[in-house]
Order: C-alpha cells, then sequence, then structure tokens
C-alpha cells in the first residue's frame, strides 16, 4: 500500500509540475507574440483605411473615436489632408447566415460612400467571400457614390436597387444592413431595424442601431 500512495504522489507532483512548466512556456509565447500581431492588426487596419478612404495625410487608426449605442460599439476613423476633413472610416457588423460579418465602409463629407473593405466574416466559403468585391465600383453590385441618408441600401429581392450576391441574398441583407448602420454612426442618426432607414436622432437618449 505505501507504494500504492507514493506512486499516486508522485504522478500528482510530475501533473503538477508539467502544468506549470507548460502554462509558463505558453505565456512566454504569448508575450513574445503579441507584439507582432499588434502590428500586423494595425497594418491590416491601416492598408483598409487607405483603401476606403484615400488621400489623408494624418492618421486615423492613431486615435478612432468610439460610438457606443445600445451596447454596440463603432468606431470611426476620421480622416483629414491638410487639416481639412475629408471623410471617415467606420468598422461595422451585422449577422450573416453563419456568424458576424465586419465592414470598414468609407464616407466622405456628405455621406456619400467612397468604398468599403470586409474585414471579416464566416459566411459559407465560396459565397460569403464574394462580399469583398461584389459591392465594389464596376461590379454587379455596386454601392460606391451611394448615400444611404437619401435611401437605405435594400437588397432588390425586398424591393430595393441592390443586386443580391448570387446564392448568397441572406449574406447581402447583413452586409448592406452593416453599412446602413456605419452610415447611421457617422451622421449620428438612427436606424429602423426592419427597414434599415436612417433618421435624423433627436437626443442622444433617442440615438438606436438595431442589428438584425
Amino acid at each position: 500500500m505505501k507504494k500504492l500512495e507514493s506512486s499516486l504522489k508522485n504522478m500528482a507532483l510530475s501533473l503538477t509540475g508539467f502544468t506549470v512548466v507548460a502554462g509558463a512556456l505558453l505565456g512566454w509565447v504569448n508575450e513574445v507574440t503579441a507584439e507582432p500581431i499588434a502590428q500586423a492588426n494595425a497594418k491590416t487596419l491601416s492598408d483598409a483605411i487607405a483603401v476606403v478612404v484615400p488621400g489623408f495625410d494624418n492618421n486615423p487608426a492613431e486615435a478612432p473615436e468610439t460610438i457606443e449605442v445600445s451596447g454596440v460599439s463603432y468606431k470611426i476613423y476620421k480622416a483629414t489632408k491638410g487639416g481639412e476633413f475629408i471623410g471617415a472610416a467606420v468598422e461595422s457588423s451585422s449577422n450573416g447566415f453563419g456568424g458576424t460579418l465586419t465592414v470598414l465602409v468609407g464616407f466622405d463629407p456628405e455621406g456619400n460612400i467612397i468604398d468599403y473593405s470586409l474585414l471579416s466574416h464566416s459566411e459559407t466559403p465560396g459565397l460569403g467571400s464574394k462580399a469583398a468585391d461584389w459591392f465594389k465600383k464596376g461590379a454587379k453590385g455596386d454601392i460606391t457614390g451611394k448615400n444611404p441618408g437619401n435611401a437605405p441600401l435594400v437588397v432588390n429581392k425586398d424591393g430595393g436597387e441592390i443586386d443580391a450576391i448570387t446564392a448568397s441574398t441572406i449574406t447581402t441583407r447583413a452586409f448592406l444592413q452593416a453599412v446602413n448602420n456605419a452610415y447611421a454612426a457617422y451622421k449620428n442618426q438612427h436606424v429602423d431595424g426592419t427597414s434599415g432607414a436612417t433618421s435624423q436622432a433627436k437626443s442622444e437618449n433617442t440615438e438606436n442601431v438595431e442589428n438584425n
């Protein structure tokens, strides 16, 4: 019996030692990789901002404005050139078929869409990923130059003017909702969660952005 107790004790000590060493190693790896990952993410964001709001000479990513509405946060990266405001990139998300879809939308001072970048998505491979190009300038679902303040972006199957991604209507709806919400945050408006229509908010207490 004493031999058995000794073996169990040794096993417990060995397991504890292994856990401590593994934890320390994991912590070291995280510490070593954290900065390179952060730098890579920062570069990806800066490159995306440069695409959706070209021509700035400041650093929009350095000090973004964060607007939180009904528990949902929107980051606004303001771009200037020669000290003059030329537009902003707004980060916005919505729920698609497979999960969250996040876009960065560039607006000029009047609220017209300059361009956009699909930052991440969880849609079906080969279908949802088409959103990265489907709504670009000259593409079938082109949204550039449109102003969601004049008319919310709505897929043609719902009575709107935007052509849906082939076999991905749900993804298209999610994408357009994210863009409409981005505009609402940019212009301090609120969005009707059903129609996607925007209207001027009367006060900060009445601002509301809903994702479907």
